[in-house]
């Protein structure tokens, strides 16, 4: 099961999105950090997209959704990118496809 969950920051409450698993159509949610905008983005990787799209099967040459940044790192799924703080799992998650 694909599942998606809230993290928050303790320091400054920033809130945000992590996807786990992998959608019907084979495709993977990755979060990204971008240190231009500090923010947390989603970004759809491989699947029938993927093989379809092949910018889309990996996250090289990808940008921020928010800002355009190609700077943008995979997230460790600990720091917040809005204050450094230390992100947090919420305890509320539901399902992706």
């Amino acid at each position: 099961m694909a599942q998606r969950k809230k993290y928050r920051c303790a320091q400054c409450g920033y809130e945000a999105y992590d996807y786990e698993g992998r959608g019907f159509m084979g495709q993977r949610i990755e979060s990204v950090s971008c240190p231009d905008c500090k923010t947390i983005q989603p970004l759809v990787v491989g699947g029938i997209i993927g093989d379809s799209a092949p910018s889309f099967s990996s996250l090289a040459g990808r940008l921020c959704l928010n800002c355009g940044s190609d700077r943008i790192r995979p997230w460790d799924h600990h720091t917040c990118p809005k204050c450094g703080g230390q992100m947090e799992f919420t305890g509320d998650s539901d399902f992706w496809t």
